[in-house]
Parts: C-alpha cells; sequence; structure tokens
C-alpha cells in the first residue's frame, strides 16, 4: 500500500462542481461577459486567476477580475450550508486512514470555504491535513498545491497517489510526479480523463471504495 493518498474536495468528494459552474457563469454575467457554461464548467478545477485567463479574452480589462472573484465568492458562499459529499466519500477516507495511510485534502479553496467543504465531508476523525489558497503560489495545473500536500503527509511522489476528477488534476499530478485515480462525478467524461493520463479511471469515489483492495491504492 501506498503512504499517503492525497485528495481534491471540489467534484471529488464533494458534489460542487456545478454550483461553481453556475456562480462563475453568473459572476461573469454581472460584469458584461456572456461565456456559455460549458465553457465555465470544463475550468472547474483551476484557481480562480487561471480560470478567468481559461475563460475570458485575454484582452479583456481586468480591472474587474477582483471583483468578479468576490461576486463568485458571495454567489457560491450561499451554498455552503446546502453542500453534500458524496455517497461512499466519508468512508473512503475512513479505510484508507484505517489502513494506515495518511489522508490529506488538496484544494486551492479558501480557508472559510475549506471549513464548509470539511462540514459536509464529515470525516474530520480520518484526515490528517488539509492544503487551501493561502498554501501555493500557483494553482493547478501547477503543482504546488500537491507538492504541499506531499510535504505535510511527508512522503515522497512514489509513496503517494492522488484522486481527483478534472484533466488539471491529472496535469498537476504529472508535474508533481505522482499518479492520479480519476473519478467522473466532476462531469469529466472518461475519455477526456484518459487522454490526460490517469492511471485509473472510477465511476465515483463509492465506486473506488468497492475496488479498494484491487487499486493503486493498495498497491496493485
Amino acid at each position: 500500500m501506498v503512504d499517503a493518498v492525497i485528495f481534491d474536495v471540489d467534484g471529488t468528494l464533494v458534489d460542487t462542481n456545478y454550483v461553481h459552474a453556475v456562480t462563475w457563469w453568473e459572476a461573469f454575467r454581472q460584469y458584461g461577459h456572456d461565456v456559455p457554461m460549458a465553457r465555465v464548467h470544463r475550468a472547474i478545477g483551476m484557481g480562480s486567476d487561471k480560470l478567468l485567463d481559461h475563460t475570458l479574452p485575454q484582452d479583456r480589462d481586468t480591472a474587474d477580475d477582483d471583483e468578479m472573484r468576490a461576486a463568485h465568492r458571495h454567489l457560491y458562499g450561499e451554498f455552503w450550508t446546502r453542500l453534500r459529499a458524496f455517497e461512499g466519500a466519508a468512508e473512503l477516507l475512513r479505510a484508507c486512514a484505517s489502513r494506515g495511510m495518511k489522508v490529506v485534502l488538496a484544494s486551492s479553496a479558501d480557508e472559510r470555504e475549506m471549513e464548509a467543504l470539511r462540514a459536509a465531508l464529515d470525516a474530520e476523525d480520518a484526515i490528517a491535513d488539509t492544503t487551501s489558497s493561502d498554501d501555493a503560489r500557483e494553482s493547478k495545473p501547477a503543482p504546488d498545491i500537491i507538492e504541499v500536500a506531499l510535504a505535510r503527509a511527508g512522503v515522497r511522489p512514489d509513496q503517494a497517489v492522488f484522486v481527483g476528477d478534472t484533466v488539471w488534476d491529472i496535469q498537476a499530478c504529472a508535474k508533481a510526479g505522482l499518479p492520479c485515480i480519476a473519478v467522473l462525478t466532476g462531469g469529466i467524461s472518461r475519455q477526456e480523463l484518459a487522454e490526460a493520463g490517469a492511471a485509473a479511471i472510477y465511476d465515483s469515489v463509492a465506486d473506488l471504495l468497492r475496488h479498494l483492495d484491487d487499486s493503486l491504492i493498495a498497491g496493485v
């Protein structure tokens, strides 16, 4: 078995990707940007800095960027008390911890948002550590957050496995040097995840839990 499992949170453990897509879409609309929601969805998993550059025109006036981020935080914050973990999420974290692995949540969420995500998960007994947006200079697909998570787990990349849901997770893992198990619950297709280089793909964290002893996490 590996010594640590590092988990993405949004779209992997907690069902938030489409909430993010809607609230970013509305934040953009408020500042005069008509962005197809499918395009917004494909950028979820990036940090807000890269998400704006990925979805909005490069020649835009960036003076409104901070206000758009604030609008998204406000709109998304309205959903915090209604966030729900995916079936099997807490159980998977506990199963990993019970097997002696360190469980680290690697997220670019800010501290307050991270509190809401952890409340939705309700698995504090299994979580060894977490990251937040304050811990990295660059967001995914840069490897910074994953490297911080590895350091907090006290392991090398070859001693860990990452679980995520987007191509940005997979790209960040490739740069950090560890395999990425992908799940389909973020709304990205199996083909896209496979082409990005996912080491294994499961329908959900519940599906991964059912096959845990035959997975990369178990050293298979």
